[in-house]
């Protein structure tokens, strides 16, 4: 079968009980443009929501995320279904390297953690996952990951104490959203608590339309090339944790629902996202990841189809030639972004728990509790110390707690028989 050929599934009409459409298959193309255009929705919010937090044009990460779906599409061969959206774990280290050495240095940060990741990818794809299980176990994914979301809290409240009413309206938006709502609508409630705020902001007067007005219709993305600071490219190393999580996960995922054996594909797949994150950043977008947003869409049509995959990333690039479109993202209120920023940031630290409580983490065993507790700490209050000319922030230092700290504790604790694994 060839890079773009799938068999029908059925009469491409329906999906009868108790079936899949695989990903080598696909409904009639009418259905699969419309399953296509549901990933285009269910990413839209996540995926926008990093350029406008961190500044970056949104459409020239829009443009980057299609191109990254297909190249991962290609990379894989059609056996991974994902679409590659805007990863949150740069927010803090784009954040951080802006303030010391504007976007460009931020966006060479973003270079280097995609080839780190592809690289990463290439020893996976000759050694095997092992390794990677053993330096990552839950108890230092979840903790990384919650220092990722809790440590940006002060630039939640920055924003928030900025425009504070429509920052309620915002948050109160998406709870309401969220409580109300099922499925899909469920699914991107802080989107659309962006959108609500928007538009009371908008009817308040309380938005710069200048850049919208002014914005073409129809116009190539605007690209930014990267520099290379080894202080800030060092801001971005547990990104690379993340993204091996994320990606891993996503493989794991897909494989349990379709069935299929997708071990030899690990590899691939973090080796894929490494090259669409180091395309992003060489251009001027956001690193990317696989997103969860679109397994829920996949869980919920039961179409695997790696074709709808293909309609999304070709609608994400038709939507990046739209400057009007990017210019009226870029105009969000930052009360609203304060808003969003309260749920989402809080969201990514309780998604570390989750993390923790799906791998069992056993915090009656005083090294899990140890490593967790002080990696947070360091973390959340963003405990920094600089050498010459490199500073080492507060995520930098909690992840060195939790990945070597861990593996220190944990191996003395079990030479001294005093673990409680």
């Amino acid at each position: 079968m060839s890079l773009l050929s799938w068999k029908v599934h059925g009469t491409g009409k329906t999906i009868g009980a108790g079936e899949v459409v695989s990903t080598d298959e696909r409904l009639s193309w009418p259905r699969t443009i419309g399953v296509g255009l549901q990933h285009i929705a269910a990413m839209f919010g996540a995926t926008f929501l990093v350029p406008i937090i961190t500044g970056l044009p949104p459409t020239t990460t829009l443009f980057f995320s299609g191109i990254g779906t297909l190249l991962f599409l290609t990379i894989t061969k059609n056996r991974v279904p994902s679409y590659l959206g805007s990863s949150f774990a740069f927010l803090a280290p784009i954040a951080a390297a802006v303030a010391k050495g504007g976007m460009s240095s931020a966006l060479g940060g973003v270079v280097v953690t995609g080839i780190i990741l592809a690289i990463i990818g290439l020893i996976v794809r000759a050694a095997g996952i092992s390794w990677i299980n053993w330096m990552l176990p839950p108890i230092v994914t979840g903790t990384i990951v919650m220092v990722i979301g809790l440590n940006l809290a002060g630039a939640a409240k920055g924003n928030f104490t900025k425009g504070p009413m429509i920052g309620i309206i915002t948050l109160a938006a998406i709870g309401l959203v969220s409580a109300f709502s099922r499925g899909f609508l469920n699914r991107i409630s802080i989107f659309v608590g962006l959108v609500l705020g928007y538009l009371v902001a908008f009817l308040n007067g309380d938005v710069n339309t200048d850049g919208i007005k002014a914005a073409k219709w129809v116009a190539a993305p605007h690209f930014t090339s990267p520099t290379f600071d080894v202080s800030a490219a060092i801001l971005f190393l547990p990104v690379v944790l993340v993204l091996i999580a994320e990606n891993v996960g996503h493989v794991k995922a897909v494989a349990a629902m379709t069935g299929k054996n997708l071990d030899d594909q690990m590899g691939m797949a973090l080796f894929a996202d490494g090259v669409a994150t180091t395309l992003a950043g060489a251009g001027g977008g956001s690193g990317t990841t696989t997103y969860a947003e679109n397994i829920g869409v996949m869980a919920a049509t039961r179409v695997y189809s790696t074709a709808a995959y293909w309609i999304a990333g070709l609608g994400a690039i038709v939507l990046s030639l739209s400057p009007k479109f990017g210019a009226v993202l870029s105009a969000t209120p930052v009360g609203a972004l304060g808003g969003v920023g309260v749920a989402l940031f809080g969201m990514i630290g309780v998604l570390g728990a989750r993390i923790w409580i799906e791998g069992r983490v056993n915090f009656a065993d005083s090294t899990n509790l140890i490593i967790a507790a002080s990696a947070l700490i360091i973390g959340i209050s963003d405990m920094s110390w600089s050498r010459g000319n490199y500073t080492f922030n507060g995520i930098i230092n909690a992840t060195l707690v939790a990945v070597v700290g861990y593996r220190v504790l944990n191996s003395i604790a079990k030479s001294r028989g005093t673990s409680a694994a």
